[in-house]
């Protein structure tokens, strides 16, 4: 009784119809979406940072360093929108 990782793994591939899944709503595909883009940007983020930590060569390092600049506002933005998307998801929630 092993667990398919596949399935699991929702935020990489919302089911959908075609593939047999559950319909899957255009909020939740977002909110799925969202949390994908997040993932990628602190992946990408743990690597600059470890270019930056172990890089042997001035300009390499710099680069990094500016990237993870370019990367923490991306995160800030999505993450920004993570959590206005779980407000919205809570009953209840107001709308202005």
């Amino acid at each position: 009784m092993g667990l398919d990782l596949e399935k699991l793994d929702v935020a990489a591939k919302p089911p959908s119809p075609v593939d047999g899944g559950a319909p899957v709503d255009p909020q939740d595909a977002a909110f799925l979406a969202l949390h994908g883009e997040r993932e990628g940007l602190e992946r990408e983020l743990t690597l600059v940072q470890q270019q930056q930590r172990f890089g042997t060569e001035e300009a390499g390092i710099e680069r990094a360093r500016r990237r993870e600049a370019s990367l923490l506002l991306d995160l800030d933005r999505v993450m920004t929108l993570i959590r206005a998307a779980e407000y919205r998801r809570q009953p209840g929630a107001r709308r202005w």
